[in-house]
């Protein structure tokens, strides 16, 4: 099974949607906290849904409980806090937030892709969320690609 990450920072819509059609991506799952930033251009919420719908026919989700807190996202950013420690935070949040439910449910994960805005897979928490699902379903043999 194939889950896959990608960033649209840096990306044209061209590039981003190829990627998402070559890949055979079947849902995006937003991850982002704020996903109608006017900084978002053609991924802002409703527009990208739209846009997969109308283009790739591909269903979108906005998913915040595979996103950081505010004060988690706030601190990394203002350097008040390391990635390892960023990492910790986030990683025990998605912890706690499985045990009251499922984050997302195992039979949507097939071609699964996670969106955030980061144009680079590492110190992104598209990464770590990715990571946290192939932990929590050993039996699914999950392959991460970063697109």
């Amino acid at each position: 099974m194939k889950i896959f990450t990608i960033g649209f920072t840096k990306k044209s819509a061209e590039e981003f949607f190829s990627k998402l059609k070559e890949n055979e991506v079947k849902r995006v799952v937003d991850i982002r906290l704020n996903n109608s930033s006017q900084l978002a251009g053609f991924t802002k919420g409703n527009d990208l849904k739209f846009f997969l719908d109308m283009i790739l026919k591909i269903p979108y989700e906005h998913n915040v409980k595979l996103a950081p807190t505010k004060e988690i996202l706030s601190d990394y950013k203002n350097k008040k806090i390391e990635w390892s420690e960023y990492e910790r935070q986030f990683t025990n949040l998605l912890k706690e937030r499985s045990n009251k439910n499922t984050l997302i449910e195992k039979n949507k994960l097939d071609n699964v892709c996670f969106l955030c805005s980061e144009a680079y897979p590492s110190n992104c928490h598209r990464t770590l969320v990715a990571n946290f699902v192939k932990q929590n379903y050993p039996d699914l043999d999950i392959n991460i690609i970063h697109i």
